[in-house]
């Protein structure tokens, strides 16, 4: 248990003094990017969905017809 409790307290002082974190205004646009890319992703990911529904149901029909 000993062990646990010394990784823990080396980890904490490695992030507190020798991790360069980033400042407060790149962290927000880099944020806005992340969300603006993922909106992109997911309507392209529904544009492609509705795409193969569409061609799925044209052949179903052409092969009930």
């Amino acid at each position: 248990m000993a062990k646990i409790v010394t990784y823990i307290s080396e980890s904490f002082e490695e992030l507190k003094s020798n991790v360069t974190w980033p400042e407060w205004a790149e962290v927000q646009k880099f944020t806005i990017v992340v969300a603006v890319f993922s909106v992109v992703f997911a309507l392209a990911t529904w544009g492609v969905d509705e795409l193969c529904a569409k061609a799925i149901a044209g052949i179903f029909n052409l092969i009930k017809s």
